[in-house]
Protein backbone atom coordinates (compact mmCIF):
# COMPACT_ATOMS: atom_id res chain seq x y z
CA UNK A 1 0.00 0.00 0.00
CA UNK A 2 1.16 3.42 -1.01
CA UNK A 3 1.85 5.70 1.89
CA UNK A 4 0.15 9.11 1.54
CA UNK A 5 3.17 11.98 1.92
CA UNK A 6 1.52 14.03 5.42
CA UNK A 7 2.53 17.57 5.20
CA UNK A 8 1.96 19.06 9.10
CA UNK A 9 -0.35 21.85 9.46
CA UNK A 10 1.65 25.06 10.50
CA UNK A 11 -1.52 27.57 10.53
CA UNK A 12 -1.78 29.59 14.01
CA UNK A 13 -4.91 28.31 15.73
CA UNK A 14 -7.55 31.06 15.89
CA UNK A 15 -9.62 29.75 19.06
CA UNK A 16 -7.63 33.10 21.56
CA UNK A 17 -8.35 35.37 18.92
CA UNK A 18 -12.21 33.81 18.84
CA UNK A 19 -12.50 33.96 22.72
CA UNK A 20 -10.54 37.47 22.87
CA UNK A 21 -13.41 39.13 20.80
CA UNK A 22 -16.69 36.73 22.20
CA UNK A 23 -15.02 38.29 25.79
CA UNK A 24 -14.51 42.26 24.69
CA UNK A 25 -18.36 41.88 23.02
CA UNK A 26 -19.48 40.48 26.33
CA UNK A 27 -18.09 43.13 28.73
CA UNK A 28 -19.96 45.51 25.85
CA UNK A 29 -22.93 44.19 26.87
CA UNK A 30 -21.81 43.57 30.57
CA UNK A 31 -21.32 47.64 30.50
CA UNK A 32 -24.66 48.16 28.11
CA UNK A 33 -26.39 46.79 31.35
CA UNK A 34 -24.60 49.06 33.76
CA UNK A 35 -25.72 51.83 31.87
CA UNK A 36 -29.10 50.68 31.53
CA UNK A 37 -28.81 50.01 35.60
CA UNK A 38 -27.72 53.40 36.05
CA UNK A 39 -30.65 54.67 33.62
CA UNK A 40 -33.26 53.02 35.53
CA UNK A 41 -32.27 53.72 39.00
CA UNK A 42 -32.59 57.48 38.05
CA UNK A 43 -35.87 56.78 36.50
CA UNK A 44 -37.02 54.83 39.83
CA UNK A 45 -35.73 57.55 42.08
CA UNK A 46 -37.55 60.44 40.04
CA UNK A 47 -34.31 62.11 39.06
CA UNK A 48 -32.78 61.82 42.15
CA UNK A 49 -29.94 59.31 41.19
CA UNK A 50 -26.74 59.64 39.50
CA UNK A 51 -27.73 59.99 35.64
CA UNK A 52 -26.68 57.69 32.64
CA UNK A 53 -28.12 58.38 29.05
CA UNK A 54 -30.17 55.14 27.82
CA UNK A 55 -27.67 53.08 26.54
CA UNK A 56 -29.04 52.07 22.42
CA UNK A 57 -27.44 49.10 22.42
CA UNK A 58 -30.24 47.66 25.07
CA UNK A 59 -31.79 47.60 21.92
CA UNK A 60 -29.91 44.29 21.13
CA UNK A 61 -31.67 42.30 23.67
CA UNK A 62 -35.01 43.12 22.30
CA UNK A 63 -34.68 40.34 19.14
CA UNK A 64 -38.84 40.11 18.26
CA UNK A 65 -39.39 43.83 18.61
CA UNK A 66 -36.21 44.61 16.27
CA UNK A 67 -37.60 41.39 14.24
CA UNK A 68 -41.00 43.42 13.90
CA UNK A 69 -39.74 46.49 13.34
CA UNK A 70 -37.31 45.10 10.64
CA UNK A 71 -40.26 44.29 9.11
CA UNK A 72 -42.06 47.83 9.21
CA UNK A 73 -38.89 49.21 7.59
CA UNK A 74 -39.09 46.74 4.78
CA UNK A 75 -42.82 47.50 4.15
CA UNK A 76 -43.13 51.20 4.44
CA UNK A 77 -39.05 52.55 4.12
CA UNK A 78 -39.21 54.64 7.86
CA UNK A 79 -37.35 53.54 10.62
CA UNK A 80 -39.86 53.26 13.94
CA UNK A 81 -38.97 55.38 16.50
CA UNK A 82 -38.99 53.13 19.47
CA UNK A 83 -35.64 50.82 19.43
CA UNK A 84 -34.52 52.20 16.06
CA UNK A 85 -30.53 50.66 17.22
CA UNK A 86 -31.97 47.03 17.59
CA UNK A 87 -33.03 47.13 13.86
CA UNK A 88 -29.49 47.85 12.76
CA UNK A 89 -28.05 45.47 15.44
CA UNK A 90 -30.19 42.62 14.00
CA UNK A 91 -29.17 43.76 10.39
CA UNK A 92 -25.39 43.32 11.38
CA UNK A 93 -25.90 39.69 12.44
CA UNK A 94 -27.79 38.80 9.70
CA UNK A 95 -25.22 39.94 7.04
CA UNK A 96 -22.42 38.84 9.59
CA UNK A 97 -24.38 34.92 8.81
CA UNK A 98 -24.91 35.75 5.23
CA UNK A 99 -21.05 35.87 4.55
CA UNK A 100 -20.32 33.34 7.23
CA UNK A 101 -22.64 31.06 8.46
CA UNK A 102 -23.79 31.09 11.70
CA UNK A 103 -20.69 32.59 13.48
CA UNK A 104 -22.46 35.32 15.54
CA UNK A 105 -23.13 32.40 17.99
CA UNK A 106 -19.78 31.46 18.40
CA UNK A 107 -18.17 34.42 18.00
CA UNK A 108 -19.87 37.34 19.21
CA UNK A 109 -23.05 36.17 21.45
CA UNK A 110 -21.92 36.97 24.91
CA UNK A 111 -25.12 33.43 26.00
CA UNK A 112 -22.89 31.59 23.53
CA UNK A 113 -19.29 32.13 25.41
CA UNK A 114 -21.62 31.68 28.84
CA UNK A 115 -22.71 28.19 27.27
CA UNK A 116 -19.37 27.32 26.09
CA UNK A 117 -17.80 28.00 29.16
CA UNK A 118 -20.19 25.67 31.13
CA UNK A 119 -19.73 22.99 28.43
CA UNK A 120 -16.26 23.45 29.30
CA UNK A 121 -16.84 23.14 32.94
CA UNK A 122 -18.58 19.88 31.89
CA UNK A 123 -15.74 17.99 30.40
CA UNK A 124 -13.70 19.01 33.19
CA UNK A 125 -15.93 17.28 35.67
CA UNK A 126 -16.94 14.24 33.28
CA UNK A 127 -13.62 14.06 31.80
CA UNK A 128 -15.57 13.72 28.33
CA UNK A 129 -18.58 15.35 26.33
CA UNK A 130 -21.71 14.27 26.84
CA UNK A 131 -23.73 13.16 23.93
CA UNK A 132 -27.93 13.51 24.04
CA UNK A 133 -28.95 10.04 22.67
CA UNK A 134 -30.13 10.50 19.31
CA UNK A 135 -33.61 9.18 19.63
CA UNK A 136 -34.04 12.91 22.25
CA UNK A 137 -31.75 14.65 20.14
CA UNK A 138 -33.79 15.11 17.00
CA UNK A 139 -37.11 16.10 18.82
CA UNK A 140 -35.36 18.69 21.37
CA UNK A 141 -33.92 20.18 18.36
CA UNK A 142 -36.61 20.88 16.72
CA UNK A 143 -38.21 22.57 19.73
CA UNK A 144 -35.98 25.97 18.65
CA UNK A 145 -37.44 25.98 15.02
CA UNK A 146 -41.02 25.44 16.65
CA UNK A 147 -40.50 28.35 18.49
CA UNK A 148 -39.10 30.39 15.58
CA UNK A 149 -42.19 29.03 13.47
CA UNK A 150 -44.80 30.42 16.25
CA UNK A 151 -42.92 33.86 15.85
CA UNK A 152 -42.42 33.84 12.41
CA UNK A 153 -46.39 32.80 12.36
CA UNK A 154 -47.05 36.07 14.42
CA UNK A 155 -45.03 38.76 13.31
CA UNK A 156 -45.81 37.70 9.10
CA UNK A 157 -49.10 35.83 8.99
CA UNK A 158 -51.03 36.99 12.03
CA UNK A 159 -50.24 40.93 11.93
CA UNK A 160 -51.31 43.61 9.00
CA UNK A 161 -48.85 46.41 8.57
CA UNK A 162 -51.86 48.43 10.86
CA UNK A 163 -51.48 45.83 13.79
CA UNK A 164 -47.68 45.45 13.51
CA UNK A 165 -47.52 49.36 13.87
CA UNK A 166 -49.92 49.61 16.54
CA UNK A 167 -47.48 46.97 18.79
CA UNK A 168 -44.78 48.92 17.97
CA UNK A 169 -46.30 52.30 18.93
CA UNK A 170 -47.77 50.63 22.08
CA UNK A 171 -46.56 51.52 25.44
CA UNK A 172 -45.34 47.78 26.04
CA UNK A 173 -42.89 48.34 22.92
CA UNK A 174 -41.97 51.40 24.19
CA UNK A 175 -40.70 50.12 27.75
CA UNK A 176 -40.17 46.38 26.35
CA UNK A 177 -36.48 47.45 27.40
CA UNK A 178 -37.75 48.45 30.89
CA UNK A 179 -40.02 45.34 30.59
CA UNK A 180 -37.10 42.70 30.08
CA UNK A 181 -34.51 44.48 32.75
CA UNK A 182 -37.56 43.91 35.36
CA UNK A 183 -38.10 40.66 34.32
CA UNK A 184 -34.15 40.05 35.44
CA UNK A 185 -34.43 42.68 38.41
CA UNK A 186 -37.31 40.67 39.82
CA UNK A 187 -37.00 37.18 38.58
CA UNK A 188 -39.93 35.31 39.61
CA UNK A 189 -38.95 31.91 41.52
CA UNK A 190 -40.26 29.86 38.40
CA UNK A 191 -38.59 31.58 36.38
CA UNK A 192 -35.10 30.97 38.64
CA UNK A 193 -35.48 27.59 38.62
CA UNK A 194 -36.04 27.72 35.32
CA UNK A 195 -32.65 29.28 34.51
CA UNK A 196 -30.92 27.02 36.74
CA UNK A 197 -32.07 24.05 35.58
CA UNK A 198 -30.68 25.14 32.22
CA UNK A 199 -27.36 25.97 33.52
CA UNK A 200 -27.02 22.83 35.13
CA UNK A 201 -27.92 21.42 31.42
CA UNK A 202 -25.71 22.97 29.48
CA UNK A 203 -23.07 21.75 31.66
CA UNK A 204 -23.93 18.08 31.32
CA UNK A 205 -24.82 18.65 27.89
CA UNK A 206 -22.62 20.97 26.08
CA UNK A 207 -24.44 23.68 24.35
CA UNK A 208 -27.95 22.52 25.76
CA UNK A 209 -30.05 26.07 25.11
CA UNK A 210 -28.41 27.06 21.90
CA UNK A 211 -28.66 23.31 19.99
CA UNK A 212 -32.27 22.81 21.37
CA UNK A 213 -34.06 25.92 22.39
CA UNK A 214 -32.95 29.17 21.38
CA UNK A 215 -35.03 30.92 18.82
CA UNK A 216 -32.17 32.99 17.41
CA UNK A 217 -29.95 30.32 16.47
CA UNK A 218 -32.50 28.81 14.64
CA UNK A 219 -33.23 32.24 12.97
CA UNK A 220 -29.69 32.06 12.03
CA UNK A 221 -29.76 28.67 11.17
CA UNK A 222 -31.38 29.83 7.47
CA UNK A 223 -28.64 32.39 6.56
CA UNK A 224 -25.83 29.43 6.74
CA UNK A 225 -27.94 27.50 4.11
CA UNK A 226 -27.19 31.08 2.47
CA UNK A 227 -23.41 31.52 3.42
CA UNK A 228 -21.34 30.82 0.21
CA UNK A 229 -18.47 29.85 2.94
CA UNK A 230 -17.87 26.47 3.96
CA UNK A 231 -16.09 23.79 5.89
CA UNK A 232 -14.25 22.11 3.42
CA UNK A 233 -12.50 18.54 3.62
CA UNK A 234 -9.94 17.88 1.13
CA UNK A 235 -10.54 13.91 0.87
CA UNK A 236 -7.43 13.16 -0.52
CA UNK A 237 -5.32 14.89 1.94
CA UNK A 238 -7.54 13.27 4.75
CA UNK A 239 -5.04 10.67 6.79
CA UNK A 240 -9.25 9.72 9.30
CA UNK A 241 -7.98 11.00 12.17
CA UNK A 242 -11.32 12.22 13.38
CA UNK A 243 -9.84 15.10 15.78
CA UNK A 244 -12.33 16.97 13.64
CA UNK A 245 -14.88 15.28 15.22
CA UNK A 246 -13.52 15.24 18.47
CA UNK A 247 -13.55 19.16 19.04
CA UNK A 248 -16.87 19.81 17.48
CA UNK A 249 -19.01 21.47 20.05
CA UNK A 250 -21.82 20.41 17.56
CA UNK A 251 -21.27 17.35 17.21
CA UNK A 252 -20.97 17.06 13.46
CA UNK A 253 -19.56 14.61 11.53
CA UNK A 254 -17.05 16.52 10.00
CA UNK A 255 -14.32 13.38 9.62
CA UNK A 256 -17.07 12.50 6.46
CA UNK A 257 -18.24 14.96 4.74
CA UNK A 258 -16.48 16.94 1.88
CA UNK A 259 -18.62 19.96 2.83
CA UNK A 260 -19.87 20.78 6.70
CA UNK A 261 -23.47 21.83 5.36
CA UNK A 262 -25.39 21.81 9.05
CA UNK A 263 -27.96 24.08 11.16
CA UNK A 264 -25.98 23.49 14.14
CA UNK A 265 -22.46 24.58 12.72
CA UNK A 266 -21.70 28.00 14.13
CA UNK A 267 -18.17 28.72 12.23
CA UNK A 268 -16.03 28.54 14.98
CA UNK A 269 -13.30 27.27 13.33
CA UNK A 270 -12.14 24.47 15.88
CA UNK A 271 -12.08 21.59 13.30
CA UNK A 272 -10.04 23.82 11.16
CA UNK A 273 -7.54 24.54 13.91
CA UNK A 274 -7.39 20.22 15.34
CA UNK A 275 -6.73 19.13 11.82
CA UNK A 276 -3.18 18.20 11.74
CA UNK A 277 -2.52 18.39 8.13
CA UNK A 278 -2.20 21.37 5.71
CA UNK A 279 -4.45 22.36 3.36
CA UNK A 280 -7.45 19.46 4.56
CA UNK A 281 -9.82 21.14 6.51
CA UNK A 282 -10.59 25.00 4.96
CA UNK A 283 -13.17 27.50 5.31
CA UNK A 284 -13.99 27.91 1.66
CA UNK A 285 -16.28 29.49 -1.06
CA UNK A 286 -18.54 27.13 -2.76
CA UNK A 287 -18.75 29.63 -5.46
CA UNK A 288 -15.33 30.89 -6.04
CA UNK A 289 -13.09 27.83 -4.84
CA UNK A 290 -11.26 30.28 -2.77
CA UNK A 291 -9.87 29.81 0.63
CA UNK A 292 -10.82 32.48 3.62
CA UNK A 293 -7.93 31.76 6.68
CA UNK A 294 -9.02 32.13 10.45
CA UNK A 295 -7.77 35.26 10.57
CA UNK A 296 -9.79 37.07 7.79
CA UNK A 297 -12.66 35.57 9.21
CA UNK A 298 -11.91 37.19 12.43
CA UNK A 299 -11.39 40.17 11.23
CA UNK A 300 -14.59 39.68 8.72
CA UNK A 301 -17.18 39.45 11.08
CA UNK A 302 -16.07 42.08 13.34
CA UNK A 303 -15.88 44.51 10.81
CA UNK A 304 -19.21 43.78 9.14
CA UNK A 305 -20.56 43.92 12.69
CA UNK A 306 -18.95 47.25 13.37
CA UNK A 307 -20.05 48.78 9.81
CA UNK A 308 -23.54 48.02 10.20
CA UNK A 309 -24.10 49.44 13.49
CA UNK A 310 -22.04 51.89 12.65
CA UNK A 311 -24.15 52.60 9.84
CA UNK A 312 -27.28 53.23 12.02
CA UNK A 313 -25.11 55.61 14.16
CA UNK A 314 -23.67 57.80 10.99
CA UNK A 315 -27.59 57.97 9.67
CA UNK A 316 -28.83 59.24 13.16
CA UNK A 317 -30.62 56.13 13.23
CA UNK A 318 -29.56 54.78 16.79
CA UNK A 319 -30.86 56.66 19.72
CA UNK A 320 -34.43 56.59 20.15
CA UNK A 321 -37.12 59.23 19.96
CA UNK A 322 -37.89 59.33 23.39
CA UNK A 323 -37.06 61.46 26.07
CA UNK A 324 -35.94 60.88 29.55
CA UNK A 325 -39.31 62.79 30.72
CA UNK A 326 -41.30 60.07 28.57
CA UNK A 327 -39.76 57.31 30.45
CA UNK A 328 -40.68 59.62 33.85
CA UNK A 329 -44.07 58.76 32.47
CA UNK A 330 -44.11 55.66 31.66
CA UNK A 331 -42.24 54.34 34.62
CA UNK A 332 -45.25 55.91 36.89
CA UNK A 333 -47.82 52.91 35.10
CA UNK A 334 -45.30 50.67 33.98
CA UNK A 335 -47.54 47.99 36.37
CA UNK A 336 -50.95 49.09 34.57
CA UNK A 337 -52.24 46.57 32.07
CA UNK A 338 -51.41 49.12 29.20
CA UNK A 339 -48.29 47.99 29.34
CA UNK A 340 -49.15 44.09 29.28
CA UNK A 341 -48.31 42.01 26.64
CA UNK A 342 -50.78 41.95 23.61
CA UNK A 343 -52.94 39.24 23.57
CA UNK A 344 -54.50 39.97 20.40
CA UNK A 345 -56.12 42.71 17.46
CA UNK A 346 -58.42 43.86 20.08
CA UNK A 347 -56.14 44.31 22.34
CA UNK A 348 -53.64 45.83 20.33
CA UNK A 349 -56.37 48.57 19.29
CA UNK A 350 -57.47 49.11 23.01
CA UNK A 351 -53.87 49.98 23.73
CA UNK A 352 -53.30 52.01 20.44
CA UNK A 353 -56.25 54.04 21.56
CA UNK A 354 -55.05 54.50 25.00
CA UNK A 355 -51.46 55.28 23.68
CA UNK A 356 -53.61 58.13 21.40
CA UNK A 357 -54.82 59.86 24.63
CA UNK A 358 -51.39 59.79 26.58
CA UNK A 359 -50.20 61.59 24.04
CA UNK A 360 -52.93 64.18 23.45
CA UNK A 361 -52.32 64.65 27.21
CA UNK A 362 -48.81 64.71 27.01
CA UNK A 363 -49.18 67.74 24.20
CA UNK A 364 -51.39 69.52 26.35
CA UNK A 365 -48.95 69.29 29.35
CA UNK A 366 -46.33 70.65 27.52
CA UNK A 367 -48.90 73.27 26.18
Amino acid sequence: MKKIKVTRNTNKPIQKARLAIQSLFTLLSVWIGVEFYFFVTYLETGGKSFFMNRPPGVDGYLPISSLMSLRYTVATGDIHWAHPAGIFILLAIIFVSLVFGKSFCSWLCPVGLLSESLGDLGEKLFKRKIKMPKFLDYPLRSLKYLMLAFFAYVIFFAMDIVSLKMFLDSPYNQVADLKMYYFFAKISRFSLIVTVVLALLSVLFRNFWCRYLCPYGAFLSFFTFLSPYKIKRNISSCIDCEKCNKVCPSFINVAKAKYVISDECNSCLNCVDACPVKETLEFKSVITKKTLKPKAVAIGIVVIFMAVTGLGMLTGNWQNRMETTDYMIHMKNIESSTYSHPTGTEHLEEINKETSEMNINKERTKQ
